[in-house]
């Protein structure tokens, strides 16, 4: 019996070790995020919440980046930004006189954008893709089904991501099989 559960723990251990093929890496540039169209916040001041916006969106971006072979780079330089919905005073929305909060909302025609440019390149740095101020936006992402992502921050811009990056690199492996 010992020396079946020997055999066992080797062949799990073994399995545990095993890394994936896939570890790409981003490098993300935000060029003038003060300049961007809509990073505005509703309850915190512009500083921090751009901040912290830009690093969930860079967060989620690693992630997608992770999915590309590990001989893989994509780089990316954003140049602008328009969240989904506008930002309103709360009074102006039928939630009071004097608030003091601000409140995003949400409507059809408030379509989340972003305009970047981007190049993926391999180990050698060929380019396998590339494009110069590409502008992403997504008119009916009120109507797509946004897998458990609704208690997610940002995710309508989330969602335009991962839309556009499987578009765009579903072939990866084709392109050229390293990694």
């Amino acid at each position: 019996m010992s020396t079946i559960a020997a055999s066992l723990c080797a062949v799990l251990l073994s399995t545990a070790v095993v890394l994936p093929s896939h570890a790409g890496e981003l490098k993300v540039t935000w060029k003038e995020p003060k300049s961007f169209t809509d990073v505005r916040p509703s309850n915190e001041s512009r500083a921090r919440f751009r901040e912290r916006t830009l690093e969930a969106l860079e967060a989620h971006l690693v992630e997608l980046a992770a999915s590309l072979p590990k001989s893989h780079t994509l780089s990316m330089v954003v140049t602008n930004i328009d969240l989904a919905g506008q930002v309103w005073p709360s009074q102006f929305i039928g939630f009071g006189n004097n608030m003091g909060a601000d409140v995003r909302v949400i409507q059809r025609v408030d379509i989340p954008r972003m305009t970047f440019s981007y190049s993926l390149t391999d180990s050698s740095g060929e380019v396998l893709k590339s494009e110069d101020d590409f502008k992403l936006k997504d008119m009916g992402f009120m109507d797509t089904n946004i897998r458990n992502m609704r208690n997610e921050n940002l995710f309508y811009e989330k969602a335009m991501l991962d839309d556009w990056f499987d578009d765009t690199f579903a072939d990866t492996e084709s392109l050229k099989n390293e990694g």
